[in-house]
């Protein structure tokens, strides 16, 4: 891999590891906000918000830090490519019905308020950075090689 894509790679990973481990804790220091949050969205029955708050911070924060320690990095980036792709479904569906609520990624308490079509082009950018991550550890290490992933 060239210097270059090697910099990007272990720039992506470490922004998107910061990103993923921040958001983990910030939802798992209050789950109950969190599910609030999630029941905003009106996507779920009443308890799967109370389950998707009490699991989702922590597989973020597990996928960080497997992304920060540069371990197992293709399985962390594929399970958070698809939870991005479920939260860009679900911040879509927002806009399309006209809800303009907090998408509650970051604080689900705060009163400053992140609208559904920022969120959503926060969440193309982190995209961009785990098909990033994914193509150039690809190509660090290609299928078949003993690189832990």
């Amino acid at each position: 891999m060239s210097r270059l894509a090697s910099i990007i790679y272990h720039l992506s990973r470490l922004i998107l590891a910061g990103v993923f481990i921040y958001a983990g804790v910030i939802k798992g220091t209050d789950p109950v906000a969190f599910a609030g949050q999630v029941a905003n969205y009106q996507l779920l029955p009443y308890a799967w918000n109370y389950l998707v708050a009490a699991i989702l911070p922590y597989i973020e924060l597990l996928c960080g830090m497997l992304l920060l320690l540069n371990k197992r990095v293709r399985p962390a980036v594929l399970v958070l490519f698809v939870l991005n792709l479920v939260f860009m479904l679900a911040l879509s569906s927002l806009i399309v019905r006209g809800i303009d609520i907090d998408c509650g990624c970051f604080n689900p308490d705060a009163e400053s308020k992140t609208s559904p079509l920022m969120a959503l082009w926060r969440d193309a950018g982190l995209m961009l950075l785990l098909i990033s991550v994914w193509m150039l550890r690809y190509r660090q290490h290609p299928p078949g090689t003993n690189d832990g992933d």
